[in-house]
């Protein structure tokens, strides 16, 4: 989950790999980490766009896509619980603190927002 959090989260597929039913891989987690596979994944994603909205020239639904939420809304609310404020709110407390925001197109690309264009292939005659 640390290193595929903006995939969707397949937790038959984990529990499975793990070798545990999915009820009991849900428990066996809680008591590990405090918390389900799906809260520590929300919590992981919000990390994420919190360093994505202080570094990145990017919209709020940008980062959002980006993070691996599918909604504004879900992720608007669950960002503003974590951090006590809303995204547009985090934002403007934070940039302006250090080092000019990256444009958005390179962030993009870093994150996988979208695939570089492929190049013409040339026709032999």
């Amino acid at each position: 989950m640390d290193r595929d959090w903006a995939e969707p989260l397949d937790l038959d597929a984990i529990a499975a790999h793990a070798g545990y039913s999915r009820y009991h891989f849900v428990r066996a987690f809680k008591a590990v980490y405090g918390q389900t596979p799906g809260q520590y994944l929300s919590r992981r994603r919000v990390e994420r766009a919190e360093e994505m909205l202080r570094t990145a020239n990017l919209s709020v639904t940008e980062i959002c896509t980006l993070v691996g939420f599918s909604s504004l809304g879900t992720f608007s609310a669950r960002f503003k619980k974590q951090t006590g404020l809303s995204p547009s709110e985090y934002r403007a407390k934070h940039v302006g603190r250090g080092a000019a925001l990256i444009p958005g197109c390179y962030a993009m690309l870093w994150a996988g927002g979208f695939s570089p264009a492929r190049a013409p292939v040339e026709k032999r005659p």
